[in-house]
């Protein structure tokens, strides 16, 4: 066990839920949080991983593989795009995930577990997230956010845990992806899947390939942005990510920002 006051509340808290159902993406907060909940109540936590044509396979198979190392029972809900996001509306999240954390919390109680519970972290809150609407709504609980966790801390103790997700990028869902007010097509979330897969490939895995229609606009970290001073690399890039389905390629100069679809709408 880690010799940390904040872990320790962690655990405590964990324990105090009794028997849990943990919405599981293979992301670094929720496999901390479900080896956390592994140490605090044993058989007592499922994890239960969303199958969407936005959610990108190789996290499915990732999320699967980590569930089975950590010996935690994992089941696979499959969630097809619900009307009420099929146009992208600014409010998809909360949308989305009122859909999402339903059909987890009736696994919850048909299952006789006590509550779900999500990898929400302390500094989620600083950003556009309505998503967190819908989980106060639902009830579902943030054991990261309640006992204060930041996303550093829990990469912090992630690696001292031996977690292989300690240093792996933020990756959220590929709805992300697409602006606002646009329809949202699977063959769009395959294309995107593809590029990303490929720019990781080469060496890029703080990145994002946005979606506008035709036009593949590359976000890659601004410490990375250097790489792509090459020109035989951008024809190269330029080359495989049409080849996953778009016509037109562009650099965003900027680099890659957390939400960058979120920067001109009225929070």
């Amino acid at each position: 066990m880690i010799n940390n006051d904040k872990y320790k509340d962690l655990i405590k808290y964990l324990k105090s839920l009794e028997k849990v159902v943990l919405a599981f993406s293979g992301g670094v907060d929720s496999t901390f949080l479900l080896r956390a909940a592994k140490e605090a109540l044993d058989e007592n936590v499922k994890a239960v991983t969303i199958l969407s044509p936005y959610i990108p396979k190789w996290e499915i198979k990732e999320a699967k593989q980590l569930a089975e190392e950590l010996g935690i029972e994992h089941e696979i809900i499959e969630a097809p795009i619900i009307d009420s996001i099929k146009f992208n509306p600014e409010n998809r999240c909360y949308l989305c995930k009122t859909a999402v954390f339903s059909m987890i919390l009736k696994v919850a109680k048909e299952e006789g577990y006590s509550c779900v519970i999500d990898g929400t972290n302390f500094d989620d809150i600083k950003d556009y997230r309505p998503g967190l609407k819908a989980l106060k709504e639902l009830e579902v609980k943030s054991p990261l956010l309640e006992c204060k966790l930041t996303k550093q801390e829990i990469r912090t103790f992630s690696k001292e845990l031996g977690l292989k997700t300690w240093d792996k990028p933020s990756y959220a869902c590929l709805l992300t992806r697409i602006p606002y007010g646009n329809e949202l097509k699977v063959e769009d979330f395959e294309k995107i899947e593809n590029a990303e897969k490929y720019m990781m490939s080469i060496g890029f895995r703080a990145m994002r390939v946005r979606c506008h229609g035709d036009l593949a606009r590359i976000e890659v970290n601004r410490a990375d942005r250097s790489k792509l001073f090459d020109e035989k690399l951008l024809d190269t890039i330029s080359e495989n990510i049409k080849k996953c389905g778009f016509k037109y390629v562009a650099l965003d100069l900027q680099g890659y920002r957390v939400g960058s679809f979120n920067e001109n709408i009225n929070k």
